[in-house]
C-alpha cells in the first residue's frame, strides 16, 4: 500500500517540525553531495533555521565565493546588501575628494600656484585671511584665559605671603614672650639661690643653757 500524500504546509507542532527539519536538512545536503560526484557540478546550499542556526555545504572542488562570482556572472544579479551594491563607486568617490584635498592643500602651503588663474588665487587668499582671523580669535581667547589664569596666581601669591609674614610675626611674638617669661623665671630662681647662699654664708652659733654658777652654793 502506499505512502499518503503529505499536505505542504508549515507544521504546526514545534517538535515534529524541528524533526522534519532535521530529515529534510539531510537528505537535501545528501543529494547535493550526490549531484556533486556523480554529475561533477559545483554545488553551494546554504540552510537557515528558524532559531538563526546556519548549515551550509560547497562543493570540495571550489569556494562558496568563487560560486557566488560565477552566480553574477551568470545572471547579472547583485547578492549583497543594497547600501554595498555602488561600493566602488563609493571608493572611488572618497579617492577624488581626497585628491581635490590635497591640491587645496599644495594651494594653501604655497604649492603648484602657477596652473591657477586669477579668481583662484583670489580665493585661496580669502581662505588665507579667514583661516588667518580665525586663529587670532582662538589665540585671543586662549590670551585671555591665560591673563585670568596669572591674576588669580598673583592674589593667591599675595595671600600667601600676607599668611606667611603673619605667621612669622606671631612666631616672633611667643619667641618674645618665651624669652620674657623665661627670664622673669630665671630672675626668680636667682633671688631664691641668692637668699639660699646668705643663709648658707651666715656664721653658726650654738647657744649653751645657762648653767647655775656652783660657787655661789658654797
Amino acid at each position: 500500500m502506499g505512502r499518503g500524500k503529505i499536505e505542504i504546509k508549515r507544521i504546526e507542532n514545534s517538535s515534529n517540525r524541528q524533526v522534519t527539519y532535521s530529515k529534510r536538512r539531510n537528505g537535501i545536503i545528501k543529494k547535493a553531495k550526490e549531484i556533486t560526484v556523480l554529475c561533477d557540478a559545483k554545488v553551494s546550499l546554504i540552510i537557515f533555521a528558524t532559531s538563526g542556526k546556519m548549515v551550509e555545504y560547497c562543493s570540495p572542488s571550489t569556494t562558496l565565493p568563487e560560486i557566488l562570482e560565477l552566480y553574477h556572472k551568470q545572471s547579472g544579479k547583485k547578492l549583497w546588501d543594497p547600501k554595498h551594491e555602488n561600493l566602488s563607486n563609493e571608493i572611488e568617490r572618497t579617492k577624488k575628494e581626497n585628491d581635490s584635498m590635497q591640491i587645496k592643500l599644495r594651494h594653501l602651503k604655497g604649492e603648484d600656484l602657477t596652473p591657477l588663474n586669477y579668481r583662484e588665487l583670489m580665493d585661496i587668499e580669502d581662505a588665507l585671511e579667514n583661516g588667518l582671523a580665525g586663529l587670532r580669535d582662538k589665540l585671543s581667547e586662549h590670551v585671555d584665559v591665560w591673563r585670568e589664569n596669572i591674576n588669580e596666581l598673583e592674589e593667591m601669591n599675595k595671600h600667601l605671603i600676607f599668611d606667611l609674614q603673619r605667621q612669622r610675626e606671631m612666631g616672633m611674638e611667643n619667641n618674645v614672650r618665651e624669652l620674657e617669661n623665661g627670664y622673669h623665671h630665671q630672675s626668680q630662681r636667682g633671688a631664691v639661690n641668692n637668699h639660699n647662699d646668705y643663709n648658707s654664708q651666715m656664721p653658726f652659733f650654738r647657744v649653751q643653757p645657762i648653767q647655775p654658777n656652783l660657787q655661789d652654793r658654797i
